[in-house]
């Protein structure tokens, strides 16, 4: 999902002339309130207490010296005393995501100028034009009024860098034989791969049909399924950019006659023999678009992808619900009200496959939530519509 809202205007003085620019954040921060010119003569110092009281740095010196600034700036966040965690791991949590949110707040304060055609006018800059045409899409232009320059948090300019080199390179999953998936800005990359081998690896049910794979991403599932030899694979998901991204990848790894991928708030119209869907696993507030592929807010598509499951399987269709269970061990949700949910929703569970994570945070003692990622486990769980008493299935006709 973009939270990218209506374009807003903000305004400085810089050497004794009052400038204008549009304020771009993908993230929706507001603009800020005060602006002051900085270049390769400030101090770290000064300006980490100029951006901790909200007034925002516009960089006009060098790029490399304003990227050593970015990194001074979390230093001096990073060496702030730290309270010792509470014990409630719920708790625990939450200011985690406080802390990050604040840290985000301060380093966003770093901006840099955006000109016309994308173009970044500071000394050593690279050619960012079209990394940031393929994150934010072509400029926007109102009427015969010449283009504004676009004011940017340096920290989210070095996202869509980052991104553009991610997609450009891609990401190779053992799961399509080492092929690569290419993730766009904004989408999550399959860079745990733990859940797609899951996918892999899970027996296909019996059943004849399609099968969907439900907020697709990248296309990565989908992609598996079909390669695993699912002659027909419906992929949805109501993200412009995820729907852009996964029709490029299908068509890279050559599958794009059996993977249709259509825009729809979850299921797509039909039954189908297989359903998969692999949820945002964390019930929290996300605050970027790409945080929306790991706090599902209210458990939202959790539910609805339960909620809409057995009448949307054909008779003897399996649902393949791929979760981690590091909301269980952060005190976010309990194992059983995820059980309660699946028998609220006339689920029956087949099986459960698990696999333990391979990324480095789970080893990082450091982490302030380390004790819950140790822990953690991803499950693939094999549901089914339940039976009734005299053994025949129960699913509704899906409408």
């Amino acid at each position: 999902m973009n939270t990218l809202q209506a374009p807003q205007s903000v305004a400085w003085t810089e050497a004794g002339a009052a400038r204008s620019a549009r304020w771009r954040s993908e993230s929706g921060a507001p603009p800020p309130r005060r602006i002051t010119v900085a270049d390769d003569r400030t101090k770290a110092d000064d300006a980490y207490k100029l951006a901790c009281e909200g007034t925002a740095l516009l960089w006009r010196g060098d790029f490399h010296n304003a990227r050593q600034l970015l990194t001074a700036l979390a230093r001096r966040i990073d060496r702030r005393p730290r309270k010792r965690p509470p014990t409630d791991p719920a708790q625990a949590f939450h200011l985690h995501r406080a802390a990050q949110s604040q840290r985000a707040r301060i380093l966003g304060m770093l901006l840099v100028s955006l000109e016309p055609g994308y173009d970044l006018a500071l000394r050593r800059a690279p050619d960012v034009r079209e990394a940031c045409l393929q994150a934010y899409g072509p400029e926007e232009h109102t009427g015969a009024s010449p283009a504004l320059p676009q004011l940017v948090s340096l920290r989210e300019l070095l996202g869509v860098i980052g991104a553009y080199e991610w997609r450009r390179n891609g990401v190779a999953i053992p799961a399509l034989g080492g092929d690569r998936v290419h993730p766009c800005y904004g989408v999550f990359s399959p860079v745990r791969g733990e859940y797609v081998d899951l996918v892999a690896e899970a027996p296909l049910p019996s059943a004849p049909g399609p099968a969907f794979d439900i907020g697709t991403g990248t296309g990565v599932l989908a992609s598996v399924l079909a390669r695993r030899g699912v002659s027909r694979v419906v992929a949805t998901d109501q993200d412009p950019r995820a729907l852009a991204c996964a029709r490029e990848n299908v068509a890279r790894l050559g599958v794009a006659d059996r993977v249709e991928v259509v825009a729809a708030d979850l299921f797509p119209a039909g039954r189908a023999s297989l359903i998969v869907c692999n949820p945002p696993w964390v019930p929290a507030k996300p605050t970027s678009p790409v945080e929306y592929a790991v706090y599902d807010p209210g458990s939202r598509m959790l539910r609805g992808f339960l909620g809409g499951l057995a009448a949307h399987l054909v008779p003897g269709g399996e649902g393949w619900l791929i979760m981690s269970d590091l909301a269980e061990h952060l005190g976010l949700r309990s194992r059983t009200e995820l059980t309660d949910a699946f028998a609220a929703a006339g689920l029956t569970v087949l099986d459960r496959l698990d696999i333990r994570p391979r990324h480095g945070r789970s080893r990082d003692a450091d982490d302030p939530l380390h004790t819950a990622r140790a822990a953690e486990v991803t499950s693939l769980w094999r549901l089914g519509a339940a039976r009734p008493a005299d053994g025949t299935r129960s699913a509704p006709d899906a409408p």
